[in-house]
């Protein structure tokens, strides 16, 4: 059979090469294009040096007709807005896309501009699909525009999911405090706040009820009919990559830890990447370093009525690379796992 072949858009970036990184071994698919931006015209080994002897094709200009005879695939690992018209020409050349950035992510473009500014291609937003399998797995299937979320989404919905789906917990009364390596800022985006000197031995909170992300986590948990606005709080600590996400809920009844992990266990029994801890035990992002997984633990506390769940993802594993490639294999109809089923590096 022959292999689908992909373009990568901003594969000089972290989640371009991370990517990369975990199409090298997918049986299905041929990476034939790679561009960048401030690095075209060098070789991706160039940007990334232990890339050297794997990968020392030149980077190619960020031009969709020039990737046209070239891919079938293609994925924008792109900053917000930097690939909207890129995405728009390249649906209307007939190219299934994957977009790392959140232009597609928001169904409402008031939403998306009051957070992110100018939306130039709203009418796209209909045929996107969220791309979170363990959600919109049908409709993931044939989809022919897959909007990546966020890597703070990921991590807090799939904690709360089964929670609100089977309305155990208050939708209102939700609380998720998030804390991200540095590698979420992107490698380009090199501020102060980011600074080795400014990161290092100390964690700090951020855009406070005010996130980006949050109209996206409120978006996917609002889709049982109750509405949900969550109170997000992201922090960053001092680490290369991960999420580890805390996440409060009131209880709407009395319910034990092991009579909630139960609903946990049925609602993740069939998902290849979610994995569900031992009651009373609780996951570190080195779990999931490097993977697609995440990793899942709780508990109740009875006295205060509320449960407490704890999520750990790779913010470029689970939280954008890892998922983009289930997604690809959900679209094209193959084995959901492939390209994705090592475990993570240790120590």
């Amino acid at each position: 059979m022959p292999k689908t072949k992909l373009a990568i858009f901003g594969a000089a970036g972290y989640g371009g090469v991370e990517m990369l990184r975990f199409l090298r071994g997918h049986p299905m698919v041929e990476v034939t294009f790679l561009a960048a931006h401030t690095n075209a015209g060098k070789p991706l080994s160039e940007a990334f040096p232990h890339l050297l002897g794997f990968e020392d094709r030149v980077l190619e200009e960020s031009d969709v007709d020039r990737a046209l005879d070239a891919a079938d695939v293609m994925v924008f690992a792109l900053p917000h807005a930097a690939g909207m018209p890129l995405v728009a020409r390249a649906r209307a050349a007939g190219r299934k896309v994957l977009d790392f950035s959140a232009d597609f992510r928001l169904k409402d473009v008031a939403i998306y501009e009051k957070h992110y500014g100018p939306h130039s291609a709203p009418e796209l937003l209909a045929e996107a699909v969220y791309g979170l399998p363990e959600i919109h797995r049908g409709e993931l299937a044939t989809a022919d525009l897959i909007a990546v979320p966020g890597c703070y989404p990921t991590g807090a919905i799939l904690a709360l999911l089964p929670a609100v789906r089977t309305g155990i917990v208050a939708p209102q009364s939700i609380i998720v405090d998030s804390k991200s390596g540095v590698s979420g800022a992107g490698r380009s985006k090199l501020t102060l706040t980011t600074h080795f000197c400014e990161v290092s031995e100390s964690v700090s909170a951020y855009n406070v009820a005010s996130h980006r992300h949050n109209p996206e986590i409120d978006q996917e948990l609002s889709l049982w009919g109750s509405k949900v606005h969550v109170t997000f709080s992201p922090h960053l600590i001092p680490m290369n990559r991960g999420i580890l996400t805390t996440a409060y809920a009131d209880l709407e009844r009395p319910l034990s830890v092991r009579e909630v992990h139960q609903i946990y266990a049925e609602a993740y029994r069939d998902e290849p990447f979610v994995r569900l801890l031992p009651p009373g035990q609780y996951p570190a992002t080195k779990y999931a370093l490097g993977t697609n997984y995440c990793f899942i633990g709780l508990t109740v506390d009875e006295e205060a009525g509320r449960l407490i769940v704890i999520s750990a993802i790779d913010n470029l594993g689970k939280g954008l690379a890892g998922a983009a490639v289930q997604c690809l294999n959900v679209a094209q109809g193959w084995p959901e796992t492939l390209g994705l089923e090592d475990f993570a590096l240790w120590p």
